[in-house]
């Protein structure tokens, strides 16, 4: 018999992300993060370089909205403008890969925590992923629902002068992340066909850990080469999240 997959359980949220890099290397998991990473790679290789390549001409015409008297913003709010740019895009990218990755991220997600928690790895060959495939983008269409109307919200802050382009940024980043945690957290969650509501609920009673999180992987995920990577790390990482934090108490009460 194996002897149980030990794990030191990080402090923060952020270092969950650290270990997801630790574990996405780890024998016999490296096999489940091949195909997430080639629909990341190919993704945000060429849709990243796309966005990097117009960003200054976009920010140039937001800017030139501003009022004359403002004008002395101009430095300042560039680089915010710039940040609350790579956030939506970077989000918008992740969003798409997610939803393509689906269903190999869920299985990552369930090898991984047979892994740590000592239980028999699943036996689900793409029969069982094809059969599960309809609730799991019923899933994802779940999280797009909650997700829409605040972004439409803070979009339309974005398109205020001075005070949404001063304010919208830090809002727009602060909100990406907890919808990266929602996106990864899930996965795990899901697997054990708890409800979005639920799983929701859990992750705000942690706040603090949910949003330092969700921050790392949206700053790897705005960042050109190591966004190309971020997808099976942020997927280790939040089943080693769910499985110190969540699984325990989820599992015994959902009924």
């Amino acid at each position: 018999m194996s002897k149980p997959q030990i794990i030191q359980a990080p402090v923060s949220g952020a270092g969950y992300f650290f270990k997801g890099m630790s574990l996405a290397m780890q024998p016999g998991t490296r096999r489940f993060v091949i195909l997430p990473l080639l629909v990341n790679v190919l993704l945000f290789g060429s849709a990243f370089g796309f966005v990097l390549s117009q960003l200054s001409d976009w920010i140039n015409s937001w800017l030139a909205s501003l009022p004359s008297w403002l004008d002395w913003l101009s430095y300042l709010l560039w680089p915010l403008l710039a940040i609350a740019t790579l956030v939506i895009f970077s989000y918008l990218f992740s969003t798409i890969a997610n939803w393509i990755a689906a269903p190999f991220n869920g299985l990552l997600a369930e090898h991984l925590e047979a892994k740590l928690t000592n239980k028999p790895a699943p036996d689900a060959g793409l029969k069982e992923i094809m059969k599960d495939l309809p609730r799991i983008m019923g899933r994802e269409w779940i999280k797009l629902k909650y997700y829409l109307p605040k972004a439409i919200g803070l979009l339309i802050l974005l398109w205020i002068p001075a005070i949404g382009q001063t304010v919208g940024p830090v809002l727009w980043f602060l909100f990406s992340a907890w919808m990266m945690t929602i996106q990864y957290v899930d996965y795990p969650f899901d697997n054990h066909k708890i409800p979005f509501e639920s799983m929701r609920d859990a992750l705000k009673l942690k706040r603090g850990k949910s949003l330092s999180f969700g921050s790392l992987v949206m700053l790897f995920t705005m960042t050109p080469i190591l966004n190309l990577f971020v997808m099976p790390i942020a997927v280790c990482g939040a089943t080693a999240m769910w499985v110190d934090h969540y699984r325990e108490q989820m599992i015994g009460t959902r009924h």
